[in-house]
């Protein structure tokens, strides 16, 4: 009898895509997630190209398919810790973290309010700080506090157990181990930015005002640690001089081969957001080669309008002045073979897309190309990538992608 439920192992947009696509159709779906929300790097981004608008309303439409299909099981502040079995009957090992807040947490707020201990904050990639008990962001599913217990002090503090007006507060919660039976498996765990701190010719994550694509993001968002003012994180002063450094780590044999796809564009994005909030502010962009592909070559062309400066060429150095804390930039200009050592306030590097996989695998015997993305292997039936962590891409391509693995996974209860 084919076993009709699907484990699905990431909840951003691709393992949210994967698990409602599969209960609608009638599986039962477990759907694991290591944070304490849904969404993934998407709810992340300020505003997805070309059309620039916000992703909370494709992410709430989903969420909302959750909610009402009593098929669709969510589990957060989890990880897959071992995998056994074959196609059709996998047992499934998942240790599960606690949130030290209850089921019935009305997201008040009130746990925060009197809680003492601060935390950086992850979401905003340690920009700003939040406390202890905290909301990840304002449209988190679910819509749960949680408890860092790596910063809160326990029941020596215990105020936010007094606020709680609804007893969700349990400072004695232990982590849990679950163990489930399903007939196939989409692995849908993302992406992570390419680490600064590996790209030693650009700092190393030392040049304070040099930072990652995924962290302007943040800056821009209205829900961001500057309330979407875009600013150097070194001083809050307004960046009127921004440089955009394309494949920062990716296209590069001594970090990752692969090209991400959609870094030129983010970038390009990031462009209308310096311009719409700084319109005489100069941008430079040093580029290999711009790829914006198909239908986004029209949205290439509407960003030059903004009279930018373009440099063919990859710095060989981005170091900080002392004094200022302005970025340096030294670069070759390939067009006209001039050397270039130009400063900036502000430098944002175009950080490729590195798999989840990269530095955690998939528990199961498992195939992955030379940057660790996850490969479809005769070797492990049943066990599906879909998403970035199959292949860079973006959202899209990866909604895309996570319909094709809910294919293959059906295909798989089937057959065993």
């Amino acid at each position: 009898m084919a076993n009709k439920s699907i484990l699905v192992v990431g909840g951003g947009i691709s393992g949210i895509t994967a698990a409602v696509e599969a209960a609608e159709v009638g599986y039962e779906v477990f759907l694991v997630e290591k944070n304490s929300y849904l969404g993934g790097k998407v709810a992340q981004i300020n505003e997805y190209f070309p059309k620039l608008c916000p992703p909370n309303c494709g992410l709430e439409i989903n969420f909302q398919r959750i909610k009402k299909n009593p098929k669709i099981r969510v589990i957060t502040l989890a990880e897959v810790e071992n995998i056994s079995g074959q196609e059709g009957n996998f047992d499934v090992t998942i240790k599960i973290k606690p949130r030290y807040v209850a089921d019935n947490c009305t997201g008040c707020g009130k746990c925060a309010e009197v809680c003492p201990v601060e935390r950086a904050n992850d979401f905003n990639f340690g920009l700003d700080k939040t406390k202890a008990a905290y909301l990840a962001h304002p449209f988190a599913f679910p819509m749960k506090y949680v408890i860092d217990d790596t910063a809160c002090t326990g029941a020596s503090c215990g105020k936010c157990v007094e606020a709680c007006e609804v007893k969700a507060i349990d400072l004695g919660m232990k982590a849990k181990t679950m163990n489930l039976n399903v007939g196939a498996i989409i692995w849908a765990t993302g992406w992570d930015s390419y680490p600064i701190e590996k790209l030693s010719n650009y700092g190393s994550g030392t040049v304070t005002n040099a930072i990652s694509n995924i962290m302007m993001e943040r800056l821009a968002a209205l829900t961001g640690p500057t309330n979407g003012k875009i600013v150097r994180p070194s001083d809050g002063k307004e960046p009127k001089n921004i440089a955009f450094v394309q494949c920062a780590g990716s296209r590069d044999e001594n970090h990752q081969k692969a090209c991400s796809s959609v870094c030129c564009m983010a970038s390009l994005k990031q462009i209308t957001y310096v311009k719409k909030q700084y319109p005489d502010a100069k941008v430079t962009i040093y580029y290999m080669d711009i790829r914006a592909m198909g239908k986004y070559e029209d949205f290439y062309n509407k960003v030059q309008e903004y009279d930018i400066t373009m440099i063919k060429g990859k710095p060989s150095e981005i170091k900080e002045d002392p004094e200022t804390k302005d970025v340096i930039v030294l670069a070759e200009n390939q067009l006209t073979q001039e050397i270039t050592e130009l400063k900036y306030d502000m430098v944002v590097l175009a950080t490729g897309m590195a798999p989840a996989t990269a530095t955690a695998q998939v528990p199961a015997a498992a195939a992955y190309d030379v940057d660790g993305f996850l490969v479809n292997s005769p070797e492990a039936p049943g066990i599906y990538g879909a998403g970035c962590v199959a292949k860079p891409g973006d959202v899209a391509s990866s909604v895309q992608s996570a319909t094709g693995a809910v294919i293959k996974a059906i295909q798989s209860t089937v057959r065993g």
